[in-house]
């Protein structure tokens, strides 16, 4: 997959299908509409598109610095790679795109930029300055400019019953399950394995420590989960902590793994982490030696429900 930061790089070599949005998540109603775009694209010979934006409209337009999102920016690329796009374009959001008047997003951007055959949208997708226009209004442009306009009715959106919104709840309320249920594969964290303070070690559980790099990543509840993550060619299972160690009297929330039946130096490496299950809340223990034994427990716990995931 080709990926184009800022439109004014992108240079079609022939005409595409398009979607567009933001894609938080990538979760099973974006995949219903991408998977029916590259089906679609063979028929027709044509190139598949998505443009997407960053940093999110929300960010921008009501200055939400408290938006987290689902994905960072690498793991959307690598979703809509697996999903068959052929071109993601990544177009920085700013208050002069927001701007931009209905006929000049689809005349300079959709027509003349992006040379698109077909345009794939949601029935109630809107566009243009202070979203002033509809989707009857990208199919009148349609006709004008010469791109059909397909609409994915309210219907097929409703019947996958999902957002990235309610994904972002179930993640925030430590609901994995179902948020995994939504996207259609397990939630995820991705980041590069820092040095720690090795307590875990002096209680017989080392641990990787994970630092993820984009602050607007969404990172779930406080509390242990089941996880699981590729090392080395082989998956391998772990219990991960999520939280401030009160216990410890920490300051700051860290993100620590103990991968069972693994030894072997990660510091360094980069690791995606897949949360399977949420195993129990972050809670505060006397000693460590309680945490020790709690720790015990949350490991049966954890390895009785492996079996599900082989």
């Amino acid at each position: 997959m080709e990926v184009i930061h800022n439109i004014s790089n992108y240079h079609p070599k022939k005409p595409g299908i398009l979607t567009i949005g933001t894609f938080d998540g990538v979760h099973v109603g974006h995949q219903k509409i991408i998977k029916k775009m590259v089906s679609s694209a063979k028929r027709e010979n044509l190139s598949t598109l998505v443009l997407t934006f960053f940093p999110h409209p929300r960010m921008v337009l009501q200055h939400d610095n408290q938006l987290k999102m689902i994905d960072t920016i690498e793991e959307k690329i690598t979703h809509l790679e697996q999903l068959g796009v052929d071109v993601l374009i990544i177009e920085p959001f700013t208050l002069e795109f927001s701007r931009m008047t209905a006929i000049s997003y689809v005349r300079d951007i959709l027509v003349n930029s992006i040379n698109i055959s077909k345009l794939i949208v949601g029935y109630d997708h809107r566009f243009g300055r202070n979203r002033e226009a509809t989707v009857e209004d990208m199919k009148n442009f349609g006709m004008d400019y010469g791109f059909e306009v397909e609409e994915i009715p309210v219907q097929d959106i409703s019947s996958v019953a999902v957002s990235s919104t309610k994904i972002r709840n179930a993640i925030t309320e430590g609901a994995i399950k179902k948020a995994n249920q939504f996207l259609g594969r397990p939630v995820a964290l991705s980041g590069i394995v820092v040095t720690g303070d090795k307590i875990g070690r002096k209680i017989g559980f080392p641990t990787a420590n994970l630092k993820i790099e984009e602050d607007y990543k969404l990172k779930p509840k406080n509390g242990v989960y089941l996880v699981a993550c590729t090392i080395d060619n082989r998956r391998v299972f772990g219990m991960m902590n999520i939280g401030n160690r009160p216990t410890l009297s920490g300051k700051k929330a860290q993100i620590e793994t103990h991968f069972f039946e693994f030894s072997g130096d990660l510091y360094n490496k980069k690791l995606r982490i897949d949360i399977l299950e949420k195993i129990r809340d972050e809670q505060k223990f006397d000693s460590l030696d309680l945490l020790g034994d709690q720790i015990n427990i949350d490991q049966d716990r954890c390895q009785k429900l492996i079996s599900k995931y082989l």
